[in-house]
């Protein structure tokens, strides 16, 4: 008897143990893929120093990233991640002109080539008032505007809370009318720094399936051109680019950020996030249900690069001449996959001036400096509510204040006005836009808990402006 149970204790322990592999092996790739990617990222695309960023940004982002060592080659330009020191590496690779890819299913040699000629020349500056140049008066403001309030706004959101809070706010703007009135940094950052704005890409995602719409290139209402979804047959094909807009193409995808998980899997286990999206089946009839999705954002950015070119040099040329360079967002970036896709869902890094330039454009009805950009009417559809959303919080690729439809009061910020609509993004990013007070507020930073709050910030704002 006590031999058996022996043998059954020791299988118990072989089967844990088998487990625990089988769960490292396939989880790891996940730790090693982001702490590469972001270092990487932070590093040469951000100018930061890589032992504050492992430290304060990757490590309390989830406990498989405290079992990860990364390596950083300067001359290279890459930054290689491994488990326990040799488990699962993962290598990300800097391109001058399009940031950091990881190198999944290929090798940074390959990843170069497919960069060869990329070299965009760099947009200076003029030494004139904001949007256009780089100066900002913060004496003479308007005579509306509380400083005191506005001042212990901005003091409030950089000071934690707590004494183990991780709010890690890293850069805040606010813009009234066209012109900045506040804004502030953390240790590190300057008005130059790119940051990272993850979901916040969805948004800058949609002005460029707009441009195109305008250009007569892209029709909202047509079958998304998929390839995967042509055959006969496929009730995919159903599915139109404005669905795809909405979040409400019914394919299925698990917006979840952890081990085995879609999005997971997709950002750093993919050669082409596209593809792996566009391969979901559907869980529900085209239109009838609306479900977040990084996935159907990378099925759109495939769409916008195949109708510019389809390489890494027509995207970029197309994404600074029509949109980055007419804002003058000089330090914007979208980083690509290593299918050569620009990631639309997640991998946008800009400064906190140009992200407000961003909102600038939107609040302006996608005009800048007397001229169209995006098409007339095009504002309006992408923050109108899609039916499905229960309570009016999204509309196309941009997430919304609205409520229910009858009952308004019910809403994400029931504090906040309800035109109210934001680009929102992970750790805390948002660019808000309130036509109502003629105002664009951009908060960036690294929060790990639920110490910020958007609406508490954003109301001080309000408060402080009348």
């Amino acid at each position: 008897m006590l031999k058996k149970l022996k043998w059954f204790v020791v299988g118990i322990f072989i089967c844990i143990v088998g487990f625990g592999i089988w769960f490292l092996d396939g989880a790891l790739p996940i730790g090693t893929g982001y702490s590469a990617k972001y270092l990487c990222s932070q590093v040469f695309v951000a100018g930061r120093n890589a032992d504050q960023v492992f430290e304060k940004d990757v490590k309390p982002t989830h406990l498989l990233f405290r079992l990860v060592t990364p390596k950083i080659n300067y001359n290279e330009k890459t930054v290689t991640s491994k488990a326990f020191g040799f488990w699962k590496p993962m290598t990300a690779v800097y391109r001058e002109g399009c940031g950091c890819t990881l190198a999944v299913d290929t090798d940074p040699k390959t990843l170069r080539e497919q960069a060869k000629g990329l070299l965009l020349a760099p947009q200076k500056r003029s030494h004139t008032q904001w949007p256009s140049g780089s100066v900002v008066d913060l004496k003479n403001l308007p005579a509306n505007m509380n400083k005191t309030k506005i001042t212990n706004a901005l003091e409030n959101a950089f000071t934690e809370p707590g004494p183990d809070t991780m709010r890690n706010t890293q850069a805040i703007v606010v813009v009234l009318g066209n012109r900045i009135i506040a804004e502030k940094y953390a240790p590190g950052v300057t008005p130059n720094t790119p940051m990272l704005g993850w979901s916040m890409c969805k948004s800058v995602t949609n002005t460029l399936v707009g441009i195109l719409v305008k250009e007569g290139l892209l029709d909202l209402y047509s079958p998304a051109p998929v390839a995967e979804w042509r055959s006969d047959g496929d009730k995919r094909g159903a599915i139109t680019l404005d669905m795809l807009m909405r979040m409400s193409s019914g394919l299925e995808f698990e917006e979840v950020y952890g081990p085995f998980k879609d999005a997971t899997d997709m950002l750093y286990n993919s050669k082409s996030m596209s593809e792996l999206a566009a391969s979901m089946p559907l869980g529900a009839a085209p239109d009838t249900r609306w479900s977040y999705s990084s996935g159907t954002a990378n099925i759109i950015a495939r769409i916008v690069t195949d109708n510019t070119g389809g390489s890494l040099l027509s995207f970029y040329t197309f994404l600074r001449k029509r949109l980055l360079d007419k804002i003058h967002a000089y330090s914007a970036i979208i980083e690509p996959d290593a299918s050569g896709v620009f990631v639309g869902s997640s991998y946008m890094f800009a400064s906190a001036r140009d992200w407000a330039r961003f909102g600038l454009l939107l609040k302006n009805d996608g005009i800048w400096n007397n001229e169209r950009i995006l098409p007339k009417g095009w504002v309006k559809y992408s923050t109108t509510p899609t039916p499905a959303a229960p309570m009016g919080q999204y509309g196309a690729q941009f997430w919304l204040n609205a409520g229910e439809k009858d009952k308004p009061e019910n809403r994400k910020f029931p504090s906040l006005p309800s035109d109210l609509y934001y680009c929102g993004g992970f750790n805390g990013q948002i660019v808000a836009v309130i036509p109502s007070r003629n105002m664009v507020i951009v908060r960036l930073g690294v929060t790990h808990d639920d110490s910020w709050s958007h609406e508490s910030f954003i109301k001080q704002v309000l408060e402080a402006v009348q």
